[in-house]
């Protein structure tokens, strides 16, 4: 009965930052054609060559995250780089120009020190018209550290940095809004709270009531959201493609 309340009151507000980015890299994976070549740059480990079945997939990856990091921040305890087909810096690619027909570079762009030359090395290995997918965070807590050199991306870096290493946009997709990232942030206080602060007051009854009620605020508010979006979301995702002779110099 509880659960029922529950799931109607607060439904699932602030949960679904990862669904809804798997939900639009399947789809927008599965319309590349069958057999291109397609890069899984930054892939840790493999999670959406599951995606990939209908492709040529490579993956690539530096290979030096381990899962304990150095012990700050949020980190995932164990990290398997072994089935990586491309061990290398991310901006310096041992491939021939023009190599492949898409890349894919999914939570990746945080963790780059030098990200604008991420996209540049894309540009030189993917062929012209080629596919690009892009995702990162518009805002996100400390994360495999010390891996972690950004706490998130706006649509205007996008804009900015694609067009000049001849990207052209074709779509551009906030994940969440403000009101989703609040929530995801109060579903998160209990383990904050037990890591960072010796108040014990989240888990009370007095927590857990003050919770259950900002967390029924947020969901009326998201359901009822306005481009809270271009304040605060889980991140963007970016569909582009390198430019071909017949594009128009701005698309987008």
């Amino acid at each position: 009965m509880y659960e029922k309340i529950k799931n109607k009151i607060i439904g699932n507000v602030g949960l679904g930052n990862e669904k809804n980015r798997d939900k639009w890299l399947e789809k927008v994976i599965n319309d590349i054609p069958n057999q291109s070549k397609i890069l899984d740059a930054g892939a840790g480990e493999l999670k959406y060559e599951k995606f990939c079945s209908h492709l040529d997939y490579t993956s690539q990856d530096f290979g030096k995250y381990t899962g304990e990091g150095n012990d700050e921040g949020k980190q995932t305890g164990n990290w398997d780089n072994s089935k990586i087909d491309i061990v290398s810096d991310i901006i310096d690619i041992p491939l021939p120009d023009k190599s492949f027909d898409a890349i894919m570079c999914v939570e990746v762009f945080e963790h780059i020190a030098e990200p604008v030359k991420a996209v540049k090395q894309f540009e030189r290995i993917l062929k012209p018209g080629g596919v690009l997918i892009l995702t990162a965070p518009f805002c996100s807590i400390t994360h495999f550290a010390p891996y972690y050199f950004a706490n998130g991306y706006s649509k205007y870096w996008y804009e900015k940095i694609l067009k000049d290493y001849n990207f052209i946009i074709d779509e551009l997709v906030y994940n969440g809004n403000y009101f989703e990232y609040i929530a995801q942030e109060i579903h998160h206080l209990p383990r904050v709270e037990d890591r960072y602060s010796a108040s014990h007051l989240v888990r009370s009854f007095f927590g857990k009531i003050t919770r259950f009620l900002m967390l029924a605020i947020l969901n009326r508010a998201s359901k009822q959201n306005s481009k809270s979006e271009e304040l605060l979301c889980f991140g963007l995702q970016v569909l582009a493609h390198k430019k071909i002779k017949h594009d128009p110099v701005v698309k987008f």
